[in-house]
């Protein structure tokens, strides 16, 4: 656990689009899981892309249960009286970025890159076929860099 938390962490933030204390539910679950299923691992892959694939199922299993309403917290970003810190307007930015990804595409585009898995592995790990995951990675940089490069898209939901 100690050796695999920062980056499953790390993953399940990019995947909750900067929640970060639902990713760390996500990551408590996820070596629960792997603790309790350790006997079932056949070792057909690395242990670290067996840990993705529990955690991103835990993420699915996340995204499809009912929740509640709640107002979005916009804590984090200045008031509009602040001078806003560059640091942070560019985190929620970001963010926001990501959020607008669809799951797919954020799923992929965290396993390449927030995990470092190849993209092999990606699609080990998340089920799926290997030219469906470069895809995905593909559309979701050409979507980052899109509406991260247009002051106007930032305004969209």
């Amino acid at each position: 656990m100690r050796r695999h938390q920062g980056l499953v962490r790390g993953l399940l933030r990019r995947l909750c689009a900067g929640d970060a204390a639902l990713a760390d539910d996500l990551a408590q679950e996820t070596f629960l899981l792997a603790w309790r299923k350790l006997p079932d691992f056949r070792f057909e892959s690395r242990l670290s892309t067996w840990l993705y694939r529990i955690a991103l199922n835990a993420w699915k299993s996340d995204r499809r249960r009912p929740k509640e309403l709640s107002i979005e917290d916009e804590a984090a970003i200045p008031a509009d009286d602040a001078a806003p810190l560059p640091d942070v307007v560019a985190r929620v930015d970001l963010e926001r970025a990501f959020a607008a990804l669809s799951d797919g595409e954020r799923a992929a585009l965290a396993a390449c890159y927030g995990a470092d898995l190849s993209h092999d592995e990606a699609a080990k790990a998340l089920g799926l076929p290997l030219g469906t995951v470069k895809t995905h990675v593909a559309r979701a940089k050409a979507k980052l860099r899109a509406r991260l490069a247009d002051p106007r898209s930032k305004e969209k939901p």
